[in-house]
């Protein structure tokens, strides 16, 4: 197997693939106020296995496509959309998120949890704003400063590995620079990241490890999540994700 389809394998029966929580989720549909509109059509890209997808299918009546290059992710969406009931609002699309076949103001939300790294914050503002209706609602996560300073070698750090990297301030003024006025702001809490994303990884290593009889590449993926875990545990108190919720106005 690829690396690519170990990390899916890794990751597909995780609760969620990414930091974060049920209450997050909705503090931040919460902040849109269209919870409880008719008709709305919402695309949740970068979704996973849909933890926040289904989510939002339980909070609203809206229709959902649920975005993800990796299929296998998108097969146990469907699964979790059927089992609940959900299936009649809740699809999948298997397509990479800088390819997306969406019309010029399809949508009232497009909601992203902790996935717009791949693209970066800026590219993402102005490419799927067309894909918002005026008035409606991109509602993102993304990894954020949370303190005005902090070590050299951390910043060092994520200049490498996500230049975009910033305080909110930054990310709201290129929302509005953009078309947009922000409707709320908020980073996620600590126990979103350990709790409810590295202590479920970390009891699947071993697991993992045993299935692919300890192969090098499988060693590799543990070796780099650990190292992952390592990094939050000891810089936390400096960045997490910021959740933007922010509504088209032109």
């Amino acid at each position: 197997m690829t690396e690519s389809e170990l990390i899916v394998d890794f990751h597909k029966d995780a609760p969620r693939q990414g930091p974060g929580s049920t209450e997050e989720t909705i503090r931040a549909l919460e902040l849109t106020g269209m919870a409880n509109n008719d008709d709305l059509k919402i695309a949740d890209i970068g979704c996973g296995t849909g933890s926040h997808t289904i989510v939002l299918a339980q909070n609203t009546e809206a229709y959902i496509v649920g975005v993800d290059l990796f299929p296998g992710f998108l097969d146990k969406l469907e699964h979790k959309a059927k089992a609940l009931g959900l299936q009649d609002r809740v699809t999948t699309l298997a397509k990479s998120m800088d390819n997306l076949p969406f019309g010029n103001n399809e949508f009232d939300i497009i909601w992203s949890e902790g996935a717009i790294y791949n693209m970066g914050f800026e590219a993402v503002v102005k490419k799927w704003k067309n894909y918002l209706k005026t008035g409606g609602y991109i509602c993102v996560s993304e990894i954020t400063w949370i303190t005005g300073s902090r070590p050299g070698e951390l910043e060092d750090f994520w200049m490498r590995e996500y230049p975009e990297v910033a305080r909110a301030s930054t990310k709201i003024n290129f929302l509005e620079g953009n078309g947009f006025t922000l409707a709320g702001y908020f980073y996620l809490d600590q126990d979103s990241w350990i709790d409810n994303y590295y202590k479920p990884m970390e009891e699947r290593f071993s697991a993992f490890l045993k299935r692919y009889n300890n192969s090098e590449i499988a060693e590799e993926i543990v070796k780099e999540y650990k190292s992952e875990i390592a990094h939050y545990q000891k810089y936390k108190d400096y960045f997490s994700y910021g959740f933007y919720i922010a509504r088209k106005d032109i």
